[in-house]
């Protein structure tokens, strides 16, 4: 009967804190997701301004014609 009653509260003890879990496991995912969406942005920013993909000489084209 003692095996049964130990099941049952490890069952009620993962039940209750499985919102704690959840929060354990989605905050640092959050931060590291939103830390790496900016660094992303901050290099194409930079690569963007570092090399030309070209625009200028398309307008020019138009304004030639």
């Amino acid at each position: 009967m003692t095996v049964m009653m130990r099941c049952v509260g490890i069952f009620t003890c993962v039940f209750m804190l499985q919102g704690c879990i959840t929060k354990i496991v989605t905050v640092p995912v959050e931060i590291a997701y939103g830390t790496t969406k900016a660094v992303v942005k901050g290099t194409a920013a930079v690569v963007g301004a570092v090399i030309p993909d070209g625009d200028d000489e398309k307008d020019q084209k138009k304004k030639d014609d």
